[in-house]
């Protein structure tokens, strides 16, 4: 199936009756909450696309979360301790936000909002996602592999691990979902 159809593939089996086909006491997949985390890299507006697509096809709203990320050590009960942004650095990161926001009203899903957290990114992916009961997170990877891979770790893998949702990675260099 060509990856512009999967969005309407998944919209039909969604509203159709397609429970007959599941067996007795199973619904189709809905998704109306998508969460996409976003480091406003290449990658992460491609992750953003491809939720925009799914978006459009099923009426979900999106909410995008941006982490600061604490280059402080963790506290004994395992947290890391508080750190201090300035206020240039969320004012940024806040107007990124705001933009990424607009850019997906403009793509024509209106059910659009962002988040700003500070901490460990994949445990406030992971939170959020609870917070929010979301349906899909959509997430994108840089497809580092080795001693990248070994060295920077890879949060799109640890938040399909740890996530309470199904989670969808998206590989900075394969083909495009048009």
């Amino acid at each position: 199936m060509k990856p512009q159809n999967v969005a309407r593939r998944l919209a039909h089996v969604a509203t159709s009756g397609a429970t007959k086909r599941l067996g007795d006491g199973q619904r189709p997949i809905t998704i109306r909450k998508i969460l996409v985390p976003t480091d406003f890299s290449p990658a992460s507006k491609k992750s953003l696309s491809y939720a925009l697509r799914f978006a459009e096809g099923l009426n979900s709203e999106i909410t995008l979360l941006h982490v600061l990320e604490t280059g402080t050590p963790l506290t004994l009960a395992g947290r890391p301790a508080a750190a201090a942004f300035s206020e240039q650095e969320l004012s940024d990161a806040k107007q990124a936000l705001h933009a990424l926001a607009n850019s997906a009203k403009t793509a024509g899903v209106a059910r659009t909002k962002s988040i700003l957290r500070t901490g460990v990114a994949t445990h406030e992916i992971v939170e959020v996602a609870k917070e929010l009961d979301v349906d899909l997170i959509v997430i994108a990877t840089h497809g580092f592999t080795g001693w990248r891979h070994f060295a920077i770790g890879s949060t799109a893998e640890r938040v399909a691990r740890a996530a309470p949702c199904p989670v969808l990675v998206v590989r900075e260099k394969e083909h495009d979902f048009i």
